[in-house]
């Protein structure tokens, strides 16, 4: 099912499907600004990953001793949301622990994803609630494709030195770091440019990143925040990009005793949350 919230600028749907967000129309000129998730290049649009970002070695951790499975990016993907709250402008799902989630992530876990319209802007908050006894451990990130055509670009806020992590073809980290930018803020999408999988950049002194065109006047202003990384990713050549805040990071090949030793994990302790967001403002 989807559901839709509006202002006088724009109108967003999101599925019950893992709380994913489908649509992003401007009422003025009733552009779409999120990639429709064509089946033939990737049926995604914005999925969000949790408990985990990208996959864990093997598909396996431990964690107090016991092994469980984890897909990629996680659980909460392929898995119903409730909704919560729906007003004109606002709009908010959840996702609880049950016996099936226990067989995978042993914690008692309830996440809600709300979404909300400010001006001519989506805003995307992430909470993380853990209603266990014990400390939960987690990573979460997201996952929205933007439409966009080759020869389109991304420009940083500031100017950047950054270097790309390098992922292999198991989705894992090798441990080389690559060059991107150097004292610069400009990103070219190119044909090839993610032939060897996603871009992951951290330390950014940058708060957003701006995808434009020349061959049109509209823009995405894309807001996120204080992420650990930023994924950039597309199919080689799909008229699509992806923009995707992560607070953790996917696994290397470096086998950890325990999943609480995770590469930048993230951890609450018994009866808190965990928050972050992410804010595309459109402009035309």
């Amino acid at each position: 099912m989807i559901y839709y919230i509006e202002n006088e600028y724009l109108k967003i749907g999101v599925k019950t499907l893992g709380a994913e967000l489908t649509s992003i129309k401007s009422k003025s000129t009733g552009n779409e600004y999120l990639w429709q998730g064509d089946p033939s290049v990737w049926s995604g649009q914005s999925p969000i990953l949790f408990p985990v970002i990208g996959r864990v070695l093997d598909d396996k951790y431990r964690l107090d001793g016991k092994e469980y499975t984890m897909p990629k990016h996680g659980l909460f993907r392929k898995r119903e949301a409730e909704l919560l709250s729906l007003t004109e402008t606002e709009m908010t799902f959840a996702q609880k622990s049950d016996d099936d989630t226990l067989s995978i992530f042993p914690f008692l876990f309830e996440i809600h994803i709300k979404f909300e319209l400010i001006g001519k802007s989506v805003k995307v908050t992430h909470t993380v609630i853990n209603n266990d006894n014990k400390t939960m451990y987690f990573s979460i990130g997201a996952h929205p494709a933007f439409n966009c055509e080759i020869g389109d670009y991304l420009v940083f806020e500031k100017n950047e030195t950054l270097d790309t992590i390098e992922i292999d073809s198991e989705c894992l980290r090798t441990g080389k770091m690559l060059p991107v930018l150097n004292e610069n803020n400009k990103i070219v999408i190119t044909k090839d440019i993610f032939n060897n999988d996603a871009l992951i950049f951290g330390s950014m002194k940058s708060k957003y990143v701006t995808l434009e065109s020349n061959r049109r006047p509209e823009k995405i202003k894309f807001n996120y925040s204080d992420c650990t990384y930023l994924g950039i990713w597309a199919k080689p050549g799909a008229s699509y990009v992806c923009l995707e805040p992560w607070w953790g990071i996917n696994d290397s090949h470096e086998r950890k005793n325990d999943f609480s030793e995770k590469d930048s994990i993230l951890s609450i302790t018994a009866n808190s949350d965990f928050s972050c967001f992410w804010q595309a403002e459109i402009f035309e």
